[in-house]
């Protein structure tokens, strides 16, 4: 096989697979269309193996929604894009096709445990493995480019925050369901299958931020008054009141303990400040948000007393 990208290592004939994977995504980097048709690509059918090809629908509809913001448009564009967000969509890209390589017989060995993850994938697909894959190489994009985070507009690092837990709490469905739902548990893969459109309502932002970039000219209360009413009950109702135990699951199923320093006190604090934690507080639908809460509380915790009613306040039911 030629080594994609024609990507040549010194004083090598062939590339590894890393190498060429990493001159794949540097190929169209600034090329928002074709970077998305490169993700697309890796689910192709595959001689002789199982097909992955559904796999690709929650991944690939999020990255759509990040080409219309135009967060992954090229640098000289005239509207230039967020370095985070091109740099974490990057990650994936080049985790995933350095799988592809290396299980297609192409040398080299994983360059990190995300890579290893895809891998596991590719061999026994399923909606766990892919989880474990995407979220993997998300986490580890995560902590790689933090110090770009400060560099974002404020609701866009609030956002970061909201993506992550969203997509933590979308993997927990499947793998730890009674953490996820409580007693309704086994609504979890029916909710969270990335092949499936349910997991749209976690997976994506696109009925909460502006199909813009960036955000100017736009206030904090003007987003959070957009989300529609599901995403609220569920932010605020199912996902927030277990927000320390969902990283802390996804801490030991990504074998990255540094999830946990995005947490603080039950609080994300990946780029949004803790001292500024009340924006994870509405005073939105108290009652239907409380009632959601106990409906998907585990018995263990309405025992031990951790799931108390959702983050709200007095106001308007």
């Amino acid at each position: 096989m030629e080594a994609p990208g024609g990507a040549l290592a010194a004083g090598r004939m062939t590339a590894t697979a890393e190498e060429q994977a990493a001159a794949m995504v540097a190929a169209v980097r600034d090329d928002p269309a074709r970077r998305l048709e490169l993700a697309a690509r890796f689910y192709d059918r595959r001689a002789g193996r199982a097909s992955i090809r559904s796999y690709r629908r929650a991944e690939l509809a999020f990255m759509r929604w990040q080409i219309r913001r135009g967060v992954l448009a090229a640098p000289g564009a005239g509207r230039p894009g967020s370095r985070w967000w091109r740099a974490v969509n990057e990650g994936l890209l080049r985790d995933a096709w350095q799988a592809q390589l290396l299980d297609s017989g192409q040398p080299g060995t994983a360059s990190r445990p995300s890579v290893a993850c895809w891998v596991r994938f590719l061999r026994r697909p399923s909606a766990q493995a892919w989880y474990r894959a995407h979220n993997a190489s998300i986490v580890a994009g995560y902590l790689a480019h933090r110090g770009l985070s400060g560099q974002e507009h404020p609701i866009e690092r609030f956002f970061m925050d909201v993506a992550l837990i969203r997509v933590l709490y979308a993997h927990s469905l499947l793998t730890a369901p009674r953490l996820a739902l409580g007693r309704l548990a086994p609504a979890g893969r029916l909710l969270a299958d990335p092949r499936w459109r349910g997991a749209d309502v976690f997976l994506s932002l696109h009925n909460i931020l502006p199909d813009r970039y960036p955000l100017d000219g736009i206030t904090m209360q003007q987003v959070l008054d957009a989300e529609n009413y599901l995403g609220r009950l569920i932010d605020y109702g199912v996902i927030l009141p277990r927000a320390h135990a969902l990283y802390a699951h996804a801490a030991s199923e990504l074998n990255e303990p540094q999830l946990l320093e995005m947490i603080r006190d039950g609080w994300p604090v990946y780029a949004w400040p803790y001292d500024q934690r009340q924006v994870w507080i509405t005073t939105r639908a108290p009652l239907a948000i409380r009632t959601l809460t106990k409906l998907t509380a585990t018995p263990e915790s309405i025992s031990q007393g951790e799931l108390t009613g959702a983050r709200t306040t007095a106001g308007d039911s």
